[in-house]
Formats: structure tokens, C-alpha cells, sequence
């Protein structure tokens, strides 16, 4: 199981920036195996978004197509934190984010929040005109 804990969310104007940080600690089971850290987001009344994942051996990153080249996720190995850097942030970036890991997830499945085992308590995003 990992705990995960994440920060910085809040309220922006359209076209700012906001940095989300996840810290990332294990409190039970065995870290062997290829593990993933990824975002997702979930806005009132529609279902979760997987928006970008990583491998944390340095490995690829995944984005959904709706925040391709606004958004960059990141990762430090110490401690064992994910970043999402957030750009030209739009009205329909609006929703709760969420910081999720998982290990052994297929490539088809970077985005997917089946794949995912455990979650943080998410962060809110507000972007407004």
C-alpha cells in the first residue's frame, strides 16, 4: 500500500499555471516491480480522467490528448514524489486532481484508473475567466 498526499491545487485565472506535488511513501507490501505514478481528475458529474502517468524508473511519460502540451508530469526518486506542471490552465481544466500509484500496469492501461490501486485525497483546481 502507498500513501500518497498531494498539493498544491487552488484558483487561477485562465491561461496561468499552478505545480501539483504528490509525495508518494510506502507503508505496506513490496516495491518490486515496475511502479507507476500518475494524475488524474474527476470534475462534478463526470467520470475520472487518467491525464498523465509515469514510470518511476525514469521510464515514459503518458498525457491524455486534452492536456498534451500544457501539461508535464515529473519525478524525484528522494523522497519519492510526482509533480504535474500545469500550463495556459483553461475553464474545463476545472475538477478535483488526484495523485494514484499502481505497479504492473499495462501500457494500454497508463491512463486508466482501473490499473491503479492506491490514491491520494485530492487537490481542487479552479480556473476561471
Amino acid at each position: 500500500q502507498v500513501n500518497l498526499v498531494e498539493t498544491g491545487g487552488g484558483s487561477v485565472k485562465v491561461g496561468g499555471s499552478l505545480r501539483l506535488s504528490c509525495t508518494a511513501t510506502r507503508v505496506s507490501g513490496s516495491s518490486f516491480g515496475r511502479n507507476v505514478l500518475g494524475w488524474f481528475r474527476q470534475a462534478p458529474g463526470k467520470e475520472r480522467e487518467g491525464i498523465a502517468s509515469i514510470y518511476t524508473d525514469g521510464g515514459s511519460r503518458y498525457y491524455a490528448d486534452s492536456v498534451t502540451g500544457r501539461f508535464t508530469i515529473s519525478h524525484d526518486d528522494s523522497p519519492n514524489m510526482v509533480f504535474l506542471q500545469m500550463n495556459d490552465l483553461k475553464p474545463e481544466d476545472t475538477a478535483m486532481y488526484y495523485c494514484a500509484a499502481g505497479q504492473h500496469v499495462p501500457v494500454r492501461a497508463m491512463l486508466a484508473a482501473w490499473a491503479f490501486k492506491d490514491w491520494g485525497q485530492g487537490t481542487q483546481v479552479t480556473v476561471s475567466s
